[in-house]
């Protein structure tokens, strides 16, 4: 096994080159490696609207290395979690408490994926930390909100966010009980001086009874380099000689029992607030690969990441009319040439579509007000598809089976006759 400061040279590198590609990434600066498409949640919620063999390969892959080495996925690829390392270094507390494996964040994954499960990301994205890294980078008021929440919390109790409210962190906690490598305490060696147990950021060493909860361990390798006396390890956890009979308490049992049962409630729940939610969404734009928007107001983290990353900003934050990102031809259109939406979007929200695919993907229909229409015909100019046709001394006609409401002709009206109208389900229109 690689040598203690070896391995935590190696893991802050891997973590300051996806912070860097996260934020570039989130800000638009650049996405050339998808980072996000790596992230627990968008992976699960991916799996759950479109089928591709790089979300499984992703998804296994992310749990065979939790299972192998622990929870290095908080420690190195979740942003949130990089995010309160930053805060940790911030506040620079000489000593973090310890802390307790509360059951309550049983409960909080399984309505988080039971609802998610059952057809709506609504709950999730309140508490999933890729969206929250999101809405936090990109400036919508509630991501800033839980940023200076978890900013005190970390100060207080430090990544207390990760070890008992996190969904994400609760299912690779478990997987990380059972994983082949573990820290460990060498009790012969270990002289309870209690540095590792001050500087653990997620309160996982008990240096009175000499035991690493590995459950919530998040892997940073902190305490190994912490102690000169050889007293904690990190490597492969031999199987015991002799096999002890499965034994489970009474109270993990409970536990278990009723967080499943959790999870089954929330599952019908979710398909109920589902319904509910699109019935309050009024005819919304959305983007070329959304599909419809009952699957579009259900699916999509508000992550911000194609709001962001969108060269014409049309794509707005969700706000207290819309529950989602949507699109708003105010000032501009959407370029006929880009697809950049249906490119970084990690959770399948927005299906990824090929350039030629999205020119052919209608969002809406554009429509005339002949009571305002001065005839300039600069509609017909700006039209990328050729759908709208005039002839002197007439109004402007618009080809319902060739406008894909891009918005060109919108935006270019001087007196705003033409309006964009949403189709609740987009179609794919023909060459």
């Amino acid at each position: 096994m690689l040598k203690a400061k070896t391995l935590q040279k190696i893991r802050i590198f891997t973590a300051l080159l996806i912070a860097l590609l996260c934020i570039g990434g989130i800000l638009g600066f650049f996405y050339p490696i998808k980072i996000f498409d790596l992230n627990i949640i968008p992976l699960i919620q991916s799996a759950t609207t479109s089928f591709t063999i790089f979300t499984i390969i992703a998804l296994i892959t992310i749990l065979i290395i939790t299972l192998l080495f622990g929870r290095i996925y908080c420690s190195t690829i979740c942003p949130l979690g990089l995010l309160q390392e930053l805060f940790l270094i911030i506040f620079h507390r000489k000593k973090l408490p310890l802390q307790k494996n509360r059951a309550y964040k049983y409960f909080i994954a399984a309505i988080s994926f039971g609802t998610l499960l059952g057809g709506t990301a609504f709950i999730m994205h309140l508490i999933d930390p890729y969206s929250i890294f999101g809405a936090g980078i990109s400036g919508a008021t509630y991501g800033l909100i839980i940023f200076v929440l978890i900013a005190i919390m970390t100060g207080l109790k430090g990544r207390y966010f990760c070890t008992n409210i996190c969904p994400a962190g609760t299912i690779l906690g478990l997987i990380s009980k059972g994983s082949i490598y573990k820290i460990r305490i060498n009790k012969d060696s270990c002289v309870a001086c209690g540095l590792c147990t001050q500087k653990c950021p997620s309160g996982c060493i008990d240096v009175k009874n000499k035991t690493v909860d590995n459950e919530t361990c998040i892997k940073c390798f902190k305490c190994l380099t912490l102690c000169h006396n050889n007293g904690i390890s990190y490597k492969r956890v031999s199987s015991p000689k002799t096999k002890t009979p499965f034994n489970i308490s009474r109270r993990r049992f409970i536990i278990g029992a009723s967080a499943l049962s959790i999870l089954a409630i929330a599952y019908k729940g979710g398909i109920k607030l589902g319904s509910n939610i699109v019935q309050k969404v009024k005819t919304i734009l959305l983007p070329p690969g959304a599909r419809s928007i009952k699957e579009f107001t259900n699916k999509c983290l508000n992550c911000n990441l194609c709001v962001t990353n969108c060269p014409m900003k049309i794509i707005q934050k969700a706000d207290e009319e819309h529950p989602t990102v949507h699109i708003k031809y105010q000032k501009s259109f959407c370029d006929y040439n880009c697809h950049k939406c249906s490119e970084v979007c990690p959770s399948g929200a927005i299906k990824k579509l090929t350039l030629k695919e999205k020119r052919k993907t209608q969002i809406g229909q554009a429509s005339v007000n002949i009571d305002t229409c001065i005839q300039c015909g600069l509609c017909v100019m700006e039209c990328p598809r050729s759908a709208i046709t005039k002839k002197r001394g007439d109004f402007p006609l618009i080809d319902t089976n060739k406008c894909i409401g891009c918005g060109a002709c919108q935006a270019v009206c001087p007196v705003s006759a033409i309006k964009v109208k949403a189709n609740e389900n987009q179609i794919i229109l023909e060459e």
